[in-house]
């Protein structure tokens, strides 16, 4: 049994778009946490490629690319396993989630999006465990309602192409009200994108030379292991009940067809032939939720949900005469309820407080096989990449509370207590030990916000966070960037402390925030390199990799520290300027010697940030550019050393400048142009296996009524 302690007050304003009605939702807070906000708007003028990438201009976040069609953000530092990503309030993460980058923020449709909100820091007060570097909550489109019409039907359509891969995409969406009680918003989605063109190899800082990882073609920029196809669908149906209370019924749909994974396609130092493919990403997720007033809270949402996280890999070895195979499906089973009662306000004092609960069940089928295609003959394996039937489930409850004193002091407390359950059958062929472990957590949050003056809110907070570990720490096999990952079951839970301290400015055309922040883990969970006697019974892919690894718990601590600067500018209304510098310093541990010096933490991003500068006249017309920039990366963890995405020595430093223009008409068109990369530097991204998109044009036209 392990207790974790968390503190947070979370702060995600949720502010409603133009065109979007804004529900009720239970779990937004004050401004008081380090939180920024990408819009519809933004998302679009920007036109890019995939959800992930709305974040590129986002403080404290740096987006990696392990391929074409895969993207992770990093939120100060941590990624996949150690932040989470929610949808509508509902809890993307599962089970199987690595501990590095992973795919899944990518297959959420751009398209169907209103808004992304990004918390940074602890979070395990509200969301439970994963929350230790933040949070990325995705809000969907909602439909319009109109009081004063009765039927009518909305059409729109959007058409994408162009760019450094050829990318050719369209979105068609109708927004139909029945009548003010009924509304309902659909839409369909297509994307193909080519094989992605670089503005050249990077090269290693050091050596000069150029890594195995991405192989490119006979122009030494088209890249190989690049290009994939998508499909898109979703349906959301809310019917308001009263003035104060609705029912919302929503699918999402995510097709994904035949996407490598970058770094092994071809693996380093493998034959070109060799590929390894997603030759199906899917996601499919479907809910019902009630949102409103219930007897005395004037604020509550209760959502019942089921996803399925489906992926089919085929890895293609000619020259070995076999094609490997796996599949993996978990089904996941949710229900959150969240509710607060009204708000006591007396001279000089305001309270108000919230509460929930949250529970979410996985299953889990895997399946892995291999073929010899000189032989037709197909033999399945004893286990997949997870042990198939496994099960975990995690949740808890939580309740906080938030006090103002005379409009210059604000004072935020919460706790949770959690559960976390995993369990699954050994296997002997494999080797695969048993599992069956419970985890039980609690959290709690408390921050302090002064306000000397009206423009000025000074901050501090301290959070305790917590991750248990999941079925993918113990239970899976695969094949990473670094080397082969195998299982470890004794395994136990991360427990990080964070303190932060910020300072915010805001006049009616300024805005000026800056933290700083300190991360503690202690029972880190890290990669320790293992030999091939090491490797489990009938596992080839371990002894025949260039490095094998097993994640453990370290002693000591692991910390991150860092700090995030971030400022927008309006010095006129048809002027907007921004820009934001973060940074981050790991080290932790060697779990390898831990009784020796500390080591760099894997793929921390170095000193990175962003300008951007927008101008929009009244006629419609509007122009700007953004530039992202990054220092160079050479403090590597032993981990990171092996793995073929970093260059020796490390990741260079890069800057990439985007310029873009289009005409908008009030919300019926929009034109879009963008000038991607203007310079055709050649960059990556720390730990991507992919270098970013060359010189290129890309060209938006959205329109309807």
């Amino acid at each position: 049994m392990r207790w974790c302690t968390a503190v947070l007050v979370l702060a995600m304003p949720r502010v409603a778009l133009a065109d979007e009605p804004a529900p009720v939702h239970v779990q937004s807070d004050g401004p008081s946490a380090p939180a920024s906000r990408v819009t519809r708007l933004e998302a679009d003028e920007r036109l890019v490629r995939s959800t992930p990438e709305a974040l590129y201009f986002e403080p404290g976040v740096f987006v990696q690319q392990t391929g074409h069609g895969q993207a992770s953000p990093f939120v100060r530092g941590r990624t996949g396993q150690q932040t989470v990503i929610l949808f509508d309030g509902i809890r993307l993460n599962n089970s199987t989630w690595r501990q590095g980058p992973n795919q899944y923020l990518f297959t959420i449709d751009v398209g169907s999006l209103a808004a992304i909100e990004v918390l940074r820091g602890g979070a395990s007060t509200l969301y439970g465990s994963d929350a230790i570097g933040g949070v990325v909550h995705v809000r969907p489109l909602e439909p319009r309602v109109d009081e004063d019409r009765g039927l009518y039907l909305r059409p729109r359509a959007r058409l994408r192409g162009g760019g450094a891969d050829g990318e050719w995409s369209e979105r068609f969406q109708l927004d139909a009200q029945l009548d003010p009680a009924w509304q309902i918003l659909t839409g369909f989605g297509f994307r193909r994108l080519g094989p992605l063109r670089a503005g050249g190899p990077v090269r290693s800082p050091i050596t000069g030379e150029i890594p195995q990882v991405p192989a490119f073609e006979a122009d030494g920029k088209t890249m190989l292991g690049t290009g994939f196809a998508e499909l898109s669908a979703d349906v959301r149906a809310v019917h308001q009940l009263s003035a104060t209370q609705r029912l919302v019924a929503a699918t999402y749909l995510y097709r994904q067809y035949d996407a490598p994974r970058t770094d092994a396609c071809p693996p380093a130092f493998a034959p070109r032939s060799e590929c390894l493919r997603y030759d199906e990403q899917f996601r499919t997720l479907a809910y019902l939720a009630f949102e409103g007033a219930i007897g005395p809270l004037p604020r509550a949402r209760v959502v019942a949900s089921y996803q399925r996280q489906h992926e089919r890999r085929i890895g293609e070895r000619p020259s070995g005469r076999a094609r490997s195979g796996g599949r993996d499906d978990v089904d996941t089973f949710g229900i959150v309820a969240t509710g607060a009662p009204h708000v006591l306000v007396r001279p000089g004092v305001r309270l108000a407080a919230s509460f929930g609960a949250d529970a979410y069940f996985d299953r889990i089928a895997s399946t892995a096989w291999t073929q010899f295609t000189d032989l037709d003959l197909t033999l399945p394996l004893s286990r997949g990449q997870y042990l198939d039937g496994s099960r975990y489930a995690t949740g808890g409850a939580w309740a906080r509370v938030e006090t103002e004193l005379l409009e210059h002091v604000a004072i935020r407390a919460g706790g949770r207590l959690g559960l976390v359950r995993a369990k699954a059958d050994g296997e002997a062929t494999s080797g695969s030990r048993p599992v069956d472990a419970a985890f039980t957590a609690h959290a709690a949050s408390l921050s302090i916000e002064l306000r000397p003056k009206p423009w000025l809110s000074l901050i501090a907070s301290y959070d305790r966070s917590f991750r248990a570990p999941n079925l993918d720490d113990l239970t899976s096999r695969q094949q990473t960037g670094p080397g082969f990952q195998f299982e470890n079951p004794d395994l136990r839970p991360e427990i990080a402390d964070t303190f932060e301290l910020g300072a915010r400015l805001r006049t009616p055309r300024l805005l000026v925030e800056g933290w700083v922040f300190r991360s503690r883990v202690r029972d880190a969970i890290l990669r320790a390199i293992r030999s091939a006697a090491d490797c489990p019974p009938a596992t080839p892919q371990c002894v025949g990799s260039w490095s094998r690894l097993q994640l453990v718990n370290t002693p000591g601590a692991s910390t991150l520290d860092g700090f995030e600067v971030s400022v927008r500018y309006r010095p006129i209304d048809a002027v907007l300027a921004r820009a934001s510098v973060s940074y981050a310093y790991g080290r932790g541990p060697n779990a390898q010697d831990p009784s020796g010096a500390e080591v760099p933490l894997s793929r921390v991003a170095p000193l990175n940030g962003n300008v951007e500068l927008r101008w929009g006249g009244a006629s419609g017309l509007w122009a700007g550019g953004g530039l992202r920039w990054a220092a160079a990366q050479t403090r590597l963890a032993p981990s990171d050393q092996s793995d073929a995405r970093i260059p020796v020595g490390g990741t260079p430093g890069w800057w990439a400048l985007d310029v873009r223009a289009g005409y908008r008409v009030d919300a019926r068109l929009l034109f879009t142009v963008v000038f991607e990369n203007v310079s055709d530097a050649a960059y990556r991204v720390h730990g991507s296996s992919i270098n970013g998109p060359g010189r290129g044009v890309r060209v938006g036209v959205e329109a309807g009524l």
